[in-house]
């Protein structure tokens, strides 16, 4: 197995324009999957067919737009991320290669090969959001790993965060002074963590199924 050599990055998609092509239930899974991650992302979707749901979504929510009809290459206009979710590889291949054109970043599903990047496991705990990716190899493996990262890290630790930014805002000093005064602060957080990890590892663990 090739080591991951892949860059995290976190993306503002309210700030940018998404678009899925395909409106079946890989697309209602990404658009689903985008809005619980990015409430406020602005998303394009065409497909000449739509899930039912993803109506209602695009009803109930203005900044999801929808196109009944094939795709064009106009629809790349003005896109940063592209995912491809159709049923055709060809017509996937097709858009890959006019969105690599524009410098359009693109998943086509299901695909690795066909991909300028993934879309990871998600924890999310406030302010706390940690991906886990497996290059691609296994989602599956990516959500258990995610799983058990629910369990080990506290819902407190929403709140630990909120402290740690206040406390950031009135430490004084150079950076170099802040920086000692956080790692002299979280040590505790950080023992906790780790003695919560050792107390629930063999449980979770021993418990995951790849299957």
């Amino acid at each position: 197995m090739k080591t991951n050599n892949l860059y995290p990055i976190f993306l503002k998609l309210d700030e940018i324009q998404m678009l899925i092509v395909g409106g079946g239930n890989v697309g209602l899974e990404k658009v689903k999957f985008i809005l619980r991650q990015s409430p406020e992302a602005k998303i394009k979707v065409v497909s000449k067919e739509f899930h039912p749901e993803i109506i209602r979504l695009a009803i109930e929510n203005s900044r999801i737009q929808i196109a009944e009809r094939s795709f064009k290459e106009e629809d790349l206009k003005g896109i940063k991320i592209a995912i491809v979710a159709t049923n055709n590889s060809a017509l996937n291949a097709e858009i890959l290669q006019l969105a690599n054109t524009k410098n359009i970043l693109t998943n086509v599903v299901d695909n690795p090969k066909l991909c300028d990047f993934y879309t990871g496991a998600v924890m999310k705990k406030g302010a706390i959001k940690i991906a886990v990716s497996s290059n691609g190899a296994s989602p599956t493996l990516a959500k258990r790993l995610r799983d058990v990262l629910e369990e080990v890290i506290p819902d407190e630790v929403e709140r630990t965060a909120e402290l740690l930014f206040q406390i950031r805002a009135h430490l004084k000093g150079n950076l170099t002074t802040k920086v000692k005064s956080l790692n002299s602060i979280t040590t505790v957080l950080s023992n906790d963590l780790k003695h919560c990890e050792k107390l629930k590892k063999n449980s979770i663990l021993h418990n995951i199924n790849l299957n």
